[in-house]
């Protein structure tokens, strides 16, 4: 899809990788309307990029969001929060937020949306999810699920829809301040985390080439392609590598 002159709604815009997708979107010509609940940073994404800024809670203010954006061409739904620790420890409302913003939201406005859309016989819909949602991810169990149901919905979409390209897009670990605000930063030597603007140029190329599915790095389909064709191999080499 072609998105000079395209109307972009990026949730999660305000930093890490919404904000550079947004610079992204915007050297590739779309309008943007920029999503996040950061009034300060949004601003500042949004005079860099020339992008309208609309404040937003995405775990209550989803129908709002949509009613302001509309007609929107290209969902980003690049909103996320995250929790880590044993789930035994991890509060409700923890756990009803995590599944509000990652998955409830996008699939609000995703119904919301997606009517005009198909009115107009045009229109993209990118997910970004996580390997994380593709393998699980030990003391992530919410997180995971809220991930991997996006790229189950998403997957349900594609079959649904004949006019309108589905996307997701799976990072790896990504240099962002997502580690800071889940309240435990990212310990492990490897895999090295990955600058942002690299998910972003991923976004760009899975709504201009019509892409299903990708995975960033690419080497991260291994594992996810392992988890369904070998679990119990997969199952065993986690218990062994950590």
């Amino acid at each position: 899809m072609r998105l000079r002159d395209s109307r972009v709604l990026i949730t999660g815009a305000s930093s890490g990788i919404g904000a550079a997708t947004a610079r992204a979107m915007a050297g590739a010509g779309a309008r943007l309307v920029l999503a996040g609940r950061d009034r300060r940073r949004l601003d500042a994404v949004a005079a860099e990029t020339r992008g309208h800024p609309v404040t937003a809670d995405l775990a209550t203010g989803a129908a709002e969001l949509a009613a302001v954006a509309e007609p929107v061409d290209v969902l980003v739904g690049n909103a996320g929060v995250g929790w880590a620790g044993p789930l035994t420890r991890m509060p409700d409302e923890a756990i009803e937020r995590l599944i509000a913003v990652n998955l409830t939201a996008h699939i609000l406005l995703t119904r919301l949306l997606l009517p005009g859309m198909v009115a107009r016989g045009r229109g993209h819909i990118v997910f970004v999810a996580s390997i994380a949602g593709a393998v699980g991810v030990r003391e992530e169990a919410v997180y995971s699920a809220t991930k991997a149901g996006l790229i189950v919905f998403a997957e349900g979409l594609r079959h649904e829809l004949s006019e309108i390209g589905v996307s997701v897009v799976l990072p790896g670990v990504v240099d962002t301040p997502f580690f800071d605000r889940r309240g435990a930063p990212y310990a492990r030597r490897r895999p090295e985390p990955i600058p942002a603007e690299r998910v972003a140029r991923a976004i760009v190329s899975a709504v201009e080439r019509d892409l299903a599915e990708s995975y960033v790095p690419g080497w991260l389909r291994l594992p996810a392609r392992l988890r369904g064709a070998a679990p119990e191999v997969f199952r065993i080499l986690v218990r062994r590598l950590g």
